[in-house]
């Protein structure tokens, strides 16, 4: 196993990679600092623990709806329908991880989870 250095919202990191998956953590690496320094950036939230429940939350999210993206296209490409169907782009999507009022939510939900343990902001 190869041991590789990153950086996650400017803080150092070595990490464990097994063979041939270090372009592929790589990946992961920036995709997770893409998240945490957009919701830093948000000013929304300071405390680097939280934000990164928040960027966990926002990329399983994402994750989850994979599949049923996968299977809405599927469906709209097996359809009757001469217009072909173009899937939609986490780009586009008004709900982006990185969008304000969807991390907003998320604060309330992750608010309403801590009860009386406290709150994120």
């Amino acid at each position: 196993m190869n041991q590789i250095e990153v950086s996650i919202m400017g803080q150092s990191y070595r990490l464990g990679c097994p063979e041939g998956g270090e372009a592929r953590l790589r990946e992961a690496v920036a995709q997770v600092d893409r998240e945490m320094c957009a919701i830093r950036d948000s000013g929304k939230l300071k405390a680097r623990e939280r934000i990164a429940v928040l960027a966990a939350l926002n990329l399983a999210y994402v994750l989850s709806e994979r599949p049923k993206a996968a299977a809405a296209s599927t469906a709209a490409l097996t359809s009757a329908s001469s217009t072909p169907a173009k899937a939609a782009s986490p780009d586009t999507d008004a709900t982006s991880p990185t969008d304000a009022a969807y991390i907003d939510q998320l604060i309330a939900r992750l608010d309403q989870t801590l009860g009386q343990d406290g709150h994120l902001i």
